[in-house]
């Protein structure tokens, strides 16, 4: 064993005896994190109880672990809730097993077959647009309209099938099994699920409407007698994929391939209610470049502004607004100790906030994304997408699903903020709690191309 005086294990808050900064981290943990990384520096430890746990918020620190030596970092224990829901898919899943299911899964997200999916999207993005035409102006749940949208597209894009008459049921799903994620390894004695405490049967309900839509995607195609070429076919036709694995595969692309773009949209209407300037810049854009059609993946690279405001959104509310790695062995970052067991929270939240790497951090400013200033900064001062190995796999599908429906959206509406009070809910992913309730007027009208 190592002499403890020879660590130089990294500074931070000590805390209440026993408990250390645990009771502080459940009432706030952003603002917790926020106050010791501005207190300790950018490598800060926290005592959660018995748990080693240190902060990242250097690029530098946040490269070695994800990057520079991501094989001695695992995901940590605190994922053990997130298995509960997604099993063994690529989110959760280690070692060989994600290394082999990666492998499978990345041809359905080539360049070449996201291109085939933006009709789908754009049709689909047309179809939700006419129905806010009909009703405008109006007070809508973008929250809500922006799930049932994604989760539609995942539907018919990776599944070919039509979800959309299970989105209200899906979406409070995700609602109860996010929540309840993120606060089973906060309990001080997690129960099993089987326990029929009030969260255990809310949760076991969710799962089950889950689990329901899954075997109806898998059974539909298997008795189509056609596997297909998409995303769920290549997983049934992979040799080494059984039941059980195929069920977890298909539920974490069906969240998460929903749940963080809806989120991200939501964020990128409520920033734009507050900056009217910039929407109609970007109407002027997808005028000059689109006239009145609808666009196609070439246009994108031209919608400039479009992209850096999704960016700029993603920047100040980043659906995968935390996450985490533990040590399997001793380490060292930035000249810090990391023991083997130590838990490394990421937290671009606080990243993207950060005036370190941004100018006036909380001020909403699509231009930091112009090519000059992104040359300026480390890259890992910006994830959106986690980073390394483990980056998300679908970050493009979801990158040109978002450029694409703010091109039509923005294109076709305004937005007014109502008087709902907006807070963070800090569930496995960053959403507004109760939705986010907006006035919706229309600045045009339907395209006469749409698919």
């Amino acid at each position: 064993m190592r002499d403890s005086s020879s660590l130089r294990l990294p500074p931070g808050p000590r805390g209440v005896p026993l408990f250390g900064s645990t009771l502080e981290a459940w009432r706030d943990p952003i603002g917790l994190m926020t106050r010791a990384l501005s207190e300790h520096g950018d490598v800060v430890r926290l005592k959660f109880g018995p748990l080693r746990y240190v902060v990242l918020n250097h690029p530098e620190a946040i490269r070695h672990v994800l990057v520079d030596n991501p094989t001695n970092y695992t995901k940590s224990r605190n994922y053990e809730g997130l298995k509960l829901v997604l099993g063994q898919g690529l989110v959760t899943s280690e070692g060989d097993l994600w290394r082999r299911q990666r492998k499978l899964a990345q041809p359905a997200f080539h360049r070449e077959r996201l291109a085939g999916f933006a009709e789908q999207m754009v049709s689909l993005t047309e179809g939700m647009c006419s129905r806010w035409a009909a009703r405008c102006p109006a007070e809508i749940d973008v929250h809500a309209e922006m799930t049932r949208l994604t989760f539609d597209i995942v539907g018919r894009t990776l599944f070919g099938v039509d979800v959309d008459r299970h989105a209200a049921e899906v979406a409070e799903a995700v609602g109860v099994v996010s929540l309840f994620a993120r606060d089973y390894v906060e309990r001080l004695i997690p129960l099993p699920t089987w326990v029929p405490t009030l969260s255990n049967v809310r949760f076991r309900r969710a799962m089950r409407k889950l689990d329901s839509l899954v075997r109806q995607i898998i059974d539909a195609r298997r008795l189509a007698g056609d596997r297909g070429d998409d995303l769920l076919g290549m997983l049934l036709g992979a040799e080494s994929m059984t039941d059980d694995l195929l069920r977890d595969e298909v539920i974490t692309t069906i969240l998460a391939g929903h749940e963080t773009t809806a989120n991200a949209l939501t964020w990128m209407w409520h920033l734009l209610a507050s900056h009217p300037a910039t929407a109609q810049a970007m109407r002027d854009e997808i005028r000059d470049v689109l006239g009145e059609r609808v666009p196609e993946p070439s246009d994108l690279p031209r919608l400039e502004l479009v992209t850096r405001v999704v960016q700029e959104s993603l920047r100040l509310y980043p659906p995968a607004w935390s996450f985490e790695r533990q040590a399997t062995r001793d380490d060292t970052v930035m000249g810090f100790t990391i023991p083997a067991g130590t838990i490394m929270g990421i937290f671009p939240y606080i990243l993207h906030r950060s005036s370190a790497w941004w100018d006036d951090p909380e001020r909403f400013d699509p231009d930091r994304f112009l090519p000059e200033r992104c040359a300026s900064r480390p890259r890992y001062a910006y994830l959106p997408f986690g980073g390394g190995p483990r980056t998300c796999i679908g970050a493009s599908f979801a990158m040109m699903e978002a450029q694409i429906i703010a091109a039509r959206v923005v294109r076709l509406f305004a937005f007014e903020p109502t008087r709902q009070r907006v807070d963070l809910e800090l569930g496995v992913t960053l959403r507004p709690k109760k939705g986010l309730r907006m006035r919706v007027s229309c600045v045009g009208a339907p395209a006469a191309n749409a698919a």
